[in-house]
């Protein structure tokens, strides 16, 4: 008679359980520890029962155990870490690399379309397309230069602006001073009889 098919699920009947569970844990370690001789491999398999009881089993030599075996996977596990790292940065600066080296194609492209190469009649469209995405991108760059430059320009020449008019001020104040100055000196050389100034006071006759 056929055995039958055994479904792949969580065993409800709690000794039932137990008894497959101590069956396969002993046909699982009795596996691990053939593949061990055979060969001649290091093999750790560690168990907690439902109740939370720990098996667990070091194959291949007498020293080894299971500490070893973990300290061993764990230092192969960082080394692997940082291999796996260095490789993706390799493939991402390789990505970069290809990818430059289409825009550079495509640039070259372009550049001779513009110039009314012959040879650039067989541009694709899309290749067509992501030249004039780039044309517009540098216009809009070239644009915002120029407005910034202009307004720089624009804030000196207001700058220019104020310093005059303070210049303007300051000679407007000078001359008003000198001219004040000199009329002063006009009314005392126009006076009929000299002018003179004393702290006494004038005697009375």
């Amino acid at each position: 008679m056929a055995r039958g098919k055994v479904q792949m699920r969580r065993i409800e009947n709690p000794v039932h359980r137990q008894v497959t569970f101590c069956k396969r844990r002993g046909g699982l370690l009795k596996k691990a520890n053939e593949l061990s001789v055979l060969c001649d491999a290091e093999i750790g398999v560690i168990m907690f029962s439902a109740n939370g009881k720990l098996y667990e089993l070091a194959t291949n030599g007498i020293t080894r155990n299971m500490q070893n075996l973990i300290e061993r996977y764990k230092r192969i596990g960082v080394e692997g870490q940082a291999e796996s790292s260095e490789v993706n940065q390799s493939q991402v600066a390789e990505q970069e690399v290809f990818m430059l080296k289409q825009e550079i194609d495509l640039l070259q492209k372009g550049l001779r379309y513009i110039y009314g190469d012959g040879t650039a009649a067989h541009m694709t469209f899309d290749e067509l397309q992501a030249v004039e995405r780039n044309l517009e991108v540098w216009i809009y760059n070239i644009r915002s230069t120029k407005i910034q430059i202009m307004a720089q320009e624009i804030q000196m020449l207001r700058n220019k602006e104020g310093i005059l008019k303070t210049a303007n001020q300051i000679l407007q104040t000078k001359i008003i001073e000198q001219n004040g100055l000199f009329d002063v000196s006009m009314m005392i050389a126009d006076a009929p009889y000299p002018l003179t100034i004393s702290n006494n006071q004038p005697k009375v006759q």
